[in-house]
């Protein structure tokens, strides 16, 4: 049996105790039966299959996305291209739905024996949401903002321009709300503007409206039936379909990786899309039990949003039904946003998982004392992660 809330213990302050209604959401927590968590399932349905675990709990975890776009061409183009500083960087557009097209970077390493691995790599969700995949791509502009950025979070360093220089073809598009992707033409904020030529001053005041309206986009996609993270997981699907369509890319070598909310991406589309063999999530691992008693306010998304998903799952299966693809998880020991003792929790839920799986060389749990971060040193750890897994 799962033991009740009160048992998980914190050395952490709680950050978001929800008052006099705080028993009730617990009870609430408490009632619900997770059934298909792993370890419950297992205890329910002694000597059962880890394939019919995984079937089941994928079918929940697609059907909580609450959006299926269907098949359709790509009708991908070049927009541009051009070399610099050993990379190819071509600027692309796909749809992504028969309603969606969207804009990205493709990276190639230049001067290597093709086809190499490729990767989906996603930007972080916290930050300017002026910016999105222009946060971990060099662009050739740049902002103080990006500056900032790019320094607290990556050592410095563009992200995915560091796997395109580790020898993979690399993809990036920009979230929903963010980026090319912002809702423009409402509430102040303008038909037609360019993020890099405003001032620090406008880029606040016009990021702050952007950020002001992300309620109002959860609502819309509800109210259309459909939620974030199943939007966004549909585009970060059809990125794995825009790699593999390029001769350029090993279509049995694929791989995701991202920070924070691209950490969470990354959980999804591994767990999700059989096409991806290895990944690394980065900053976004935890348990529901502890995230509920140490912090909602500050960790829990618009992208965490599924109804019909938590009542029965927990985030550690997410990375479980990976299996046997392999799964790097980087939990830093001093992010914040992240109680220790769920970071050790989920990755001895994800352990015996893969254990369960029969594949426990598989799993990875990095857990070095940092804070919400993807430096220059994990970087390092996820590249060779890579390197073993999707490189022959």
């Amino acid at each position: 049996m799962r033991p009740p809330i009160s048992e998980c213990i914190i050395t952490r302050a709680p950050l978001n105790l929800y008052g006099s209604l705080e028993p009730m959401i617990r009870a609430i927590r408490e009632h619900n039966p997770l059934d298909l968590n792993a370890e419950v399932w297992r205890e329910a349905n002694p000597g059962g299959a880890f394939e019919d675990w995984q079937t089941q709990t994928h079918g929940c975890v697609t059907t909580g996305l609450h959006y299926d776009p269907g098949p359709l061409d790509l009708q991908a183009e070049v927009l541009d291209h051009e070399e610099r500083d050993g990379l190819i960087r071509e600027r692309v557009a796909f749809n992504t739905t028969a309603w969606n097209r969207v804009n990205g970077y493709f990276l190639l390493p230049a001067g290597v024996a093709l086809p190499v691995p490729g990767l989906v790599v996603f930007h972080a969700w916290g930050g300017p949401m002026l910016f999105g995949k222009e946060r971990i791509v060099n662009t050739g502009r740049d902002h103080p903002v990006l500056q900032e950025l790019r320094q607290g979070c990556y050592s410095g360093n563009y992200l995915a321009e560091e796997f395109a220089k580790a020898g993979y073809a690399v993809i990036v598009i920009d979230a929903h709300h963010f980026g090319e992707r912002v809702p423009k033409g409402l509430a102040g904020i303008p038909a037609e503007f360019d993020p890099f030529n405003l001032s620090i001053g406008e880029f606040v005041a016009l990021d702050n409206l952007v950020k002001e309206q992300l309620y109002l986009g959860v609502r819309q996609l509800n109210w259309a039936g459909a939620t974030w993270m199943g939007v966004n997981f549909w585009d970060d699907s059809r990125c794995v379909d825009y790699l593999i369509s390029r001769p350029e890319v090993d279509s049995d070598s694929i791989g995701c990786t991202g920070l924070s909310g691209g950490g969470w991406r990354t959980n999804l589309l591994a767990a999700l899309d059989r096409r991806v063999m290895a990944s690394v999530s980065g900053c976004w691992m935890t348990t529901g039990d502890y995230q509920q008693i140490y912090n909602v306010g500050g960790a829990i998304g618009t992208f965490c949003l599924l109804p019909g998903v938590w009542n029965r799952l927990d985030v550690p299966d997410l990375t479980i039904l990976a299996a046997p693809s392999a799964s790097m998880v980087i939990s830093t020991s001093e992010d914040l946003l992240f109680p220790p003792e769920a970071q050790q929790e989920a990755a001895r839920q994800i352990q015996a998982g893969y254990e369960w799986a029969a594949c426990p060389e598989k799993f990875h749990h990095c857990n070095p004392a940092k804070g919400h971060c993807y430096d220059a040193e994990l970087q390092r750890e996820a590249i060779g992660w890579f390197d073993r897994n999707l490189k022959p």
